[in-house]
C-alpha cells in the first residue's frame, strides 16, 4: 500500500514539526486513517484561548482523495456547521479540487488560516456568515462566548 507509506510519513512529520498550534495523535494506534488533531486557536484572532479538538478521517486512496476534517469542539463559524459533525468547507477539500500532492500539514494551516479569518462567502452556515457581515461586533461576542463554552 504505497498511500499507507506515504501516510506513515506525513504522520511522523506531523507528530516531529507539527503545523502552527497543532497537536497529532492518533485515534486509535492500529488505525492510521483517523488523526486527532488539537489545533489552538491563533492568538490574533478572537478564537484566541481556544483549544479545538478535530477529527481527520483519511479516505484508503489518499491521497487521490481528500481527508474528511469534523470540529469535535463546537465553535461558531461561519465555515463549520453548527451541528454534531463539525464539518468545515474549505475548497481545498473538495473532491474536485484536492490535488494529491496536498499534504495534511497543508490542510490544517489552512484550517488555523479559516479559523483566524472567516471566509463568510464560501459559507455553511449562512445566518453566522451574515451576523460577519452585519452585526460583527455580535458575532463577536459569540464566538467568544462559545470558546469559554465549548473550546477552554
Amino acid at each position: 500500500m504505497a498511500g499507507n507509506k506515504r501516510l506513515m510519513k506525513e504522520l511522523a512529520e506531523n507528530q516531529s514539526t507539527p503545523p502552527p498550534g497543532c497537536k497529532i495523535s492518533l485515534e486509535n494506534d492500529d488505525d492510521i486513517l483517523l488523526w486527532n488533531v488539537t489545533m489552538t486557536a491563533p492568538s490574533d484572532s478572537i478564537y484566541a484561548g481556544g483549544n479545538f479538538k478535530i477529527l481527520i478521517k483519511i479516505p484508503k486512496e489518499y491521497p487521490f482523495k481528500p481527508p474528511v476534517l469534523n470540529f469535535k469542539t463546537k465553535v461558531y463559524h461561519p465555515n463549520v456547521t453548527n451541528d454534531e459533525n463539525g464539518s468545515m468547507c474549505l475548497g481545498m477539500l473538495r473532491p474536485d479540487e484536492w490535488k494529491p500532492p496536498n499534504k495534511i500539514s497543508d490542510v490544517l494551516k489552512l484550517v488555523r488560516t479559516v479559523l483566524a479569518a472567516p471566509q463568510p462567502d464560501d459559507a455553511v452556515e449562512q445566518g453566522i456568515a451574515d451576523q460577519y457581515k452585519n452585526n460583527r461586533k455580535e458575532f463577536e461576542k459569540v464566538a467568544k462566548d462559545w470558546v469559554n463554552k465549548y473550546a477552554k
